[in-house]
């Protein structure tokens, strides 16, 4: 495969919405998640700031001489001349909507920059390729169909959970297609290795401890899916000499904002009972591969513990479930109470309608699966929240079809868009 062959994404539709409808669209991701690569693909023009000296020393001068070039223009790496943010959102108020893209490293401005783009500027996430892109799912069930309610159906087997966890732990890196599964584990080691000795003090200017960032990042990998406080992750991180917790804090904001790290925040629906809401998010990294690299593991290892396997499976379906919510214009949550309650995904459209899923690895866990959707389902109030277009479990392999009882089960080889 040709490494420089573009594999179209399922945000370039997004992207082109929101060209119509805003001055300019940034376009933010982790690194290497192909962010130049997709902009390229809607730019009438373009100015990359990270490899280009004449437009360095232009934008040292002034500014506005970068902006000039047909639309849409690409300024790529737009965050090493912060000036131009400001330059861009006067620039909108005087033309159409397409003019700009912007894409970045994923360090995003400051905060006071960021929000005086509120009406000019749209913002698109880019996430690593999913599965759908990377033609491992045949994307017979679309999440929009189980947005809309209709019967999922997989006439086909999905992949074999062996070659599951090889493209787990090779992650969705555009540039990555065709290297070898050795080639792409050796990358992510090296990635984080990037982050911790050099990216991770970019965002604020704090110099931070490699080691300490090190084992954090092992924290979180160890925890990856779970709703764990920042406490565990400090006391985890070295058991023997704990972090402090504002200093786990501030790596995660760090890790944040270079947008290796992600939250999947809590869902609150009106409940018909007395339970008590739990609102600690989930925490996942941008792609499973780099949990599996930050504990040094191998798909081999990893077939041989299968609980944590589970865990990084349902990391694996977070950011399956996050891309496609996306371009459904919906949002990923999950659902804990006191009550020991706990539904692994919570898909809601920006109208109100929902979805719930709980994610299991083996077949054999379907069943206790399907009880608990219905149990949240009898749970939460029709008459305020409204009522479930689909309950699913979501596994590894096998047939896609709607039991019985009404609960759908989705093999993650036949899900898409």
């Amino acid at each position: 495969m040709n490494a420089r062959s573009y594999q179209p994404r399922i945000a370039d539709a997004e992207l082109k919405d929101r060209l119509a409808a805003a001055g300019a669209v940034v376009i933010e991701g982790p690194k290497a998640c192909g962010k130049t690569a997709t902009a390229r693909q809607a730019a009438a023009s373009e100015v990359l700031l990270d490899v280009d000296v004449a437009a360095q020393e232009a934008a040292a001068i002034d500014p506005t001489l970068l902006l000039a070039g047909k639309a849409p223009r690409l300024i790529d790496e737009w965050q090493t001349e912060p000036a131009l943010w400001n330059h861009v959102r006067r620039a909108v108020d005087d033309a159409g909507p397409g003019r700009f893209i912007l894409t970045g490293s994923a360090v995003p401005a400051d905060d006071i920059t960021r929000h005086t783009g509120a009406g000019r500027i749209s913002r698109l996430r880019l996430r690593t390729m999913s599965l759908a892109e990377l033609g491992f799912s045949n994307r017979q069930i679309a999440l929009q169909d189980l947005m809309a309610g209709i019967r999922p159906d997989s006439a086909a087997p999905a992949q074999p959970l062996e070659e599951l966890v090889i493209q787990l732990c090779r992650g969705g890196w555009p540039g990555e297609r065709h290297l070898s599964d050795r080639a792409c584990l050796r990358a992510r080691i090296d990635y984080l290795e990037e982050i911790r000795r050099t990216d991770i003090s970019r965002p604020d200017g704090t110099r931070r401890d490699p080691e300490s960032v090190r084992r954090v990042l092992g924290s979180l990998a160890r925890n990856i899916a779970t709703p764990v406080t920042a406490t565990t992750l400090a006391t985890d991180a070295d058991a023997t000499a704990p972090l402090n917790d504002a200093t786990v804090r501030s790596y995660l904001a760090a890790l944040q904002r270079l947008m290796v790290y992600e939250e999947q925040p809590s869902w609150a629906p009106h409940l018909r009972s007395r339970s008590a809401l739990r609102q600690t998010p989930k925490r996942h990294f941008a792609d499973p591969s780099l949990a599996v690299a930050a504990l040094g593991a191998t798909p081999k290892r990893l077939l041989q513990d299968v609980r944590y396997l589970g865990l990084l499976f349902e990391s694996l379906v977070f950011h399956e479930l996050a891309i496609y919510a996306n371009a459904a214009d919906a949002t990923v949550h999950h659902y804990r109470d006191n009550t020991g309650l706990e539904v692994d995904a919570i898909v809601q459209h920006r109208q109100g309608h929902w979805c719930a899923f709980e994610v299991k690895l083996g077949a054999g866990q379907v069943e206790a699966a399907a009880a608990t959707l219905l149990k949240f389902k009898d749970r939460v109030d029709p008459a305020r929240s409204g009522t479930p277009r689909t309950l699913g479990v979501i596994v590894a392999s096998g047939y896609g079809y709607r039991r019985p009882d009404g609960v759908a089960v989705i093999p993650i080889g036949a899900l898409g868009p």
